[in-house]
């Protein structure tokens, strides 16, 4: 009888016990049910009248999903040339910004990013410039994007640090 008492316990015990979550590929799920929506938005840092990106709308469109990657649409102002590209892969997920030209061509600068590190959540991820980005921009070699997308409140925000310093914010919500 009491074997059969610790066999039961045992086997409760085990079925109690959490599996630890994989925080990235929860994340790219999260993110994922966003497919289909837009939000709009400002800039909320720096509070500078002359940066690039001052009182122009913002729009994030999430435009296409597989089950390896988003493509968010990145509006500024008239300017179409942005994109943020998540990528789920076996070696984590990467966040790239793919800049083009009008006529759909290359910018120079482009397919800048990194892999997110083990700082992030479920519905926030931070991403490490990578090598590739440390090249393309040199003074971009400490960047840390941050994506988040907060579901209570529905908004997005998409964060830049350099240096460990604040250097971009914008907030966004549903269209």
């Amino acid at each position: 009888m009491k074997k059969t008492g610790l066999i039961i316990l045992v086997a409760f015990l085990s079925a109690c016990q959490h599996k630890p979550v994989n925080t990235k590929a929860t994340f790219f799920e999260n993110l994922s049910s966003l497919c289909g929506q837009v939000f709009t938005g400002y800039s909320t840092f720096p509070d500078d009248p002359k940066h690039d990106f001052a009182g122009k709308l913002l729009v994030a469109n999430f435009s296409e999903c597989s089950a390896e990657e988003i493509r968010v649409k990145f509006v500024v102002g008239e300017n179409h040339s942005r994109t943020w590209v998540i990528t789920q892969s076996d070696k984590g997920l990467l966040l790239k910004h793919d800049h083009r030209h009008e006529d759909g061509t290359l910018d120079e600068i482009t397919n800048y990013g990194g892999w997110a590190n083990e700082n992030g959540t479920t519905w926030q991820q931070h991403f490490q410039a990578d090598q590739e980005t440390a090249d393309l921009i040199p003074a971009a070699a400490t960047n840390v994007w941050m994506l988040a997308f907060d579901p209570q409140s529905k908004v997005l925000t998409y964060d830049l640090k350099r240096h460990d310093l604040p250097r971009y914010q914008a907030k966004l919500k549903p269209k």
